[in-house]
């Protein structure tokens, strides 16, 4: 196949298994005139594995606004170039946002060459409803924004995706029972396509029991699958404070959001409004 010029490529790569790659996703690296890596170290393996010898050169959250400029110049100039994460799919919880939105603002065209997502591969297997979802993300770090953030999904009907690292799985599973209660269904995929690939299912409760119990479950990168919140749970249950003035907060200023949700909710005005300051810092 042949490329076009003055073209970005973003490029879907593995998730671990150097054979998840697709014939045009290894033509067009090697065609393009330069690769933006993440880790050029990371992806070396890859490029050498298929044969590729393109120049690499790095593109991550350090050193992204400096070097998606030159790159968009490099573009305007009539060259190729091919953007890829350490793996899967770029800008899914990756870098390359603004190099992409970069070009399409100068006009310049960005392409897809699809393939391995860890999100999808995921929920693929997970045995979870499948019609309707939504991605999350990583949660935040600290305990107190990642229990407001789970709580404003409480009542989420679709099934919900979430990354975590392993050095926060155990505190991850353990908020999620805690806000989404102990018997709501779920699935954590570990180590997708590679060695020690796990894909495990169970409630809440038995989730965070198996995490606890054994070390190697606790190596690797996650994704995890929970089922969304039942129709009937959503109607009966009271309003979730904290979702709500998330709400309020994208359309009003904090002191009407506060005031309105402690008429709504019933609780203390002082206290809301100190959670939609908070809530407010965390939405920009």
């Amino acid at each position: 196949m042949s490329i076009e010029a003055g073209v970005l490529y973003v490029v879907a790569t593995p998730l671990g298994n150097l054979a998840d790659i697709t014939y045009r996703a290894v033509a067009v690296l090697q065609d393009v005139a330069v690769i933006a890596a993440e880790d050029t170290r990371h992806s070396r393996p890859l490029l050498k594995a298929h044969g590729i010898e393109t120049p690499m050169l790095s593109l991550h959250e350090h050193n992204e606004c400096v070097r998606a400029e030159k790159l968009i110049e490099r573009l305007r100039g009539g060259e190729s170039i091919a953007l890829i994460s350490d793996a899967g799919t770029p800008l899914i919880s990756d870098p390359g946002y603004r190099l992409v939105a970069g070009s399409r603002a100068a006009g310049i065209r960005v392409s897809p060459v699809p393939g391995p997502s860890a999100l999808i591969a995921a929920l693929s297997a997970s045995g979870l409803p499948t019609d309707r979802f939504i991605f999350e993300g990583f949660l935040p770090a600290r305990s107190a924004a990642r229990e407001r953030r789970l709580q404003a999904l409480s009542l989420e009907t679709r099934t919900l995706v979430f990354y975590e690292s392993s050095h926060r799985i155990v505190n991850a599973l353990a908020a999620m029972r805690d806000v989404f209660g102990a018997p709501r269904r779920a699935l954590v995929a570990r180590e997708l396509t590679k060695t020690f690939e796990t894909l495990h299912g169970a409630s809440l409760e038995a989730l965070c029991c198996w995490i606890k119990a054994n070390a190697d479950q606790r190596r690797g990168e996650f994704v995890i699958c929970i089922e969304g919140a039942q129709d009937s749970l959503s109607r009966d249950r009271p309003l979730n404070t904290t979702h709500l003035l998330s709400v309020l907060l994208t359309e009003l200023p904090v002191t009407t959001a506060a005031r309105l949700a402690a008429e709504l909710t019933g609780e203390k005005k002082n206290k809301l409004y100190q959670l939609a300051l908070d809530l407010a810092g965390e939405l920009g």
